[in-house]
């Protein structure tokens, strides 16, 4: 028999703490979204430079060089805007003055941490500084200057100074706090960056030394951690400049990076290439197994909510909506899912089929990617995915009948009301108010946050929530960390009605 998933998801966490370790994780995933969108702006560029010019990158066309540059400043400054977007997120009002905070740490950091800075404050020779600070100017530093950045700003904001130094008080002592707190942390980095990057290293290393199987153990992990959000700290290491892969930039490097001996055809961007059978074929292939499965009278609901999701998925690489859909209700679909996904990121890496993107694995990065030099045999991907709906489809409808898995449009005795649904009709106002309904009131919600599919909230009493209205108001999944932390999955639409919400409450 089936669990029962009704009451929603609970993660357990230490008692008496406000939010938790897992929980305070999400709040840094949840900030990580705001940096991470500007990647489609810098995919959207490089792609259509490419598309215009593939052999000369820029070169042999003006045009082409203009948006290639264009993509590349992006690209080439991920830390600094992760350091900016991150301490943006942290805060607790979303204020410029922490977004300032998280530039003022970085640049701090950075250049005391800068090789030439380094010897002298060592007093050696610069041949002896430890390459670890050629590397400084990496996301992993950007993302943790913003989240110092984000809770100095939360601690200090309201702080108000003596009278002949009143014009420092609140939001403006921030950046000044938080300067001489970077300081205090480069001198921690001097000793301590050679150590972990060298383990970051070694980590990348030992997973890049698999190969394609490798690449296939990450992806595997890379869907395994989606429930809780915690994904991007794995994809970081592999995507960005953390352990020396960087596969996303250097893929969209294109051309120069084959040049500057940064790319290899063939392998570069192997990180990437097997997830697009999976978020254009296989995922919309188990949301029709999963409406094949559903009871008669509830199809038309269902199909509603599989389109849509399926279509997210196809185009743009979202899947979210779709897994969400079926992880928490049948977890052995998800399992299964993960497995799957790891072994197409292993065969795309295996027979050399690549393909990159800026922003998920959909078709808009697929054709914006297609005349990239780097992305070899990328049509192959297609193939590979036709063959991935097939398996997908098959597994997710014998295993659901098999073992009888309550995925939507199954659901005994509950009314089944998708995010296409009445509630849908009505203002965002009006949502928002029957949201705040659901949660217990304005009262019982201490704090409103949201990324691209989930809506992020700390309550003061979650037993006050009313879990039927939520689901009847399009929730597709609903988390419970720690004892107040509560996540309500809604789809692209979460952070539109969050900001209502706040406006509200």
């Amino acid at each position: 028999m089936s669990p029962d998933y009704s009451k929603g998801i609970h993660f357990p966490l230490s008692k008496g703490a406000n939010m938790g370790i897992l929980n305070y994780l999400q709040r840094i995933g949840r900030s990580l979204m705001l940096p991470v969108a500007a990647l489609p702006a810098a995919a959207i560029f490089m792609g259509i430079g490419y598309w215009i010019d593939p052999n000369g990158w820029g070169g042999d066309n003006i045009l082409a060089a203009f948006l290639i540059k264009s993509g590349g400043a992006i690209i080439d400054n991920m830390a600094i805007i992760f350091a900016v977007g991150v301490a943006f997120g942290m805060s607790k009002d979303q204020h410029g003055a922490a977004a300032l905070s998280g530039l003022v740490g970085y640049l701090v950091i950075t250049t005391l941490l800068a090789p030439s800075s380094v010897a002298q404050i060592q007093g050696i020779p610069a041949d002896q500084v430890p390459l670890a600070f050629n590397k400084i100017e990496n996301q992993f530093i950007g993302i943790l200057v913003g989240v110092l950045a984000g809770e100095i700003y939360n601690k200090f904001h309201q702080v108000e100074l003596p009278k002949a130094l009143a014009f420092f008080s609140g939001k403006r002592l921030v950046p000044i706090i938080t300067s001489l707190v970077m300081i205090l942390v480069s001198i921690i980095l001097m000793y301590l960056w050679p150590v972990l990057f060298g383990g970051l290293v070694s980590f990348g290393e030992s997973i890049a030394k698999l190969g394609a199987t490798g690449a296939g153990i990450y992806a595997f992990f890379n869907r395994l951690l989606i429930p809780v959000g915690l994904h991007h700290a794995l994809n970081s290491v592999f995507w960005f400049d953390v352990a020396g892969i960087n596969d996303i930039p250097n893929f969209l490097g294109g051309a120069k990076s084959l040049a500057d001996g940064k790319a290899i055809a063939g392998v570069t961007g192997m990180y990437q290439a097997g997830f697009f059978p999976v978020m254009m074929f296989g995922l919309p292939a188990a949301a029709l197994a999963m409406y094949h499965s559903a009871n008669a009278a509830k199809k038309a609901q269902v199909a509603a909510l599989m389109a849509a999701a399926s279509l997210a998925s196809f185009f743009t690489g979202i899947t979210e909506p779709l897994e969400f859909a079926f992880m928490f209700v049948a977890p052995v679909l998800y399992i299964i899912h993960a497995l799957l996904t790891g072994l197409s990121v292993f065969i795309a890496a295996s027979m050399h089929w690549i393909s990159g993107f800026g922003f998920s694995a959909g078709f808009v990065d697929m054709m914006l990617s297609s005349r990239n030099p780097l992305a070899t045999q990328w049509y192959m991907l297609i193939v590979q995915g036709l063959v991935f709906a097939l398996i997908y489809y098959m597994v997710f409808r014998i295993a659901i009948k098999t073992f009888n898995l309550k995925t939507p449009g199954r659901e005994e005795d509950k009314e089944t009301r998708t995010a296409t649904g009445e509630h849908n009709q009505l203002s965002r106002d009006s949502q928002a108010q029957n949201f705040i309904a659901a949660l217990g009131g304005k009262d019982n919600i201490d704090s409103i946050d949201a990324c691209i599919t989930r809506l992020r909230l700390t309550l003061v009493d979650r037993s006050r929530i009313n879990e039927k209205a939520l689901n009847e108001l399009g929730s597709k999944g609903n988390i419970k960390l720690g004892d107040k932390g509560l996540q309500v999955i809604l789809g692209p639409e979460a952070e539109l009605i969050a900001d209502a919400m706040k406006k509200q409450s």
